[in-house]
């Protein structure tokens, strides 16, 4: 193998290693200034995978997800557009370099206000 084919396959297993390191999370979530009071409608879908599902309400914009402790008060009502009151909650998910990687909402205190036919 000639020097420049060496240089350059140590030098893609040198970026192989240091990859993931550059695209871990740090963190987990941070909740992001106080929570708003919100009234959201939209239809209620399960998730995820299935050792880690999420109940949310897909407004047409974004995904919210409701609060495990809130399950409970929509799970019978999936795939079905409901109107919510709820406390909305915004965390933010950063990469180990700082850049945001993701934001997400999350609904607590749910009242339904109304169940579309």
């Amino acid at each position: 193998m000639s020097a420049g084919k060496t240089a350059r396959v140590l030098l893609l297993l040198a970026l192989l290693s240091i990859t993931p390191r550059l695209f871990a999370f740090v963190g987990g979530g941070q909740n992001v200034g106080e929570s708003t009071e919100v009234e959201a409608t939209g239809r209620v879908r399960l998730v995820g995978t299935s050792r880690f599902p999420s109940l949310v309400i897909t407004d047409g914009e974004r995904d919210l997800f409701i609060d495990d402790a809130e399950r409970e008060k929509l799970m019978d009502l999936q795939q079905q557009v409901v109107t919510v009151r709820a406390r909305k909650y915004t965390y933010e998910v950063f990469l180990a370099n700082g850049l945001l990687s993701l934001r997400y909402y999350i609904l607590k205190d749910l009242v339904i206000v109304r169940i579309a036919p």
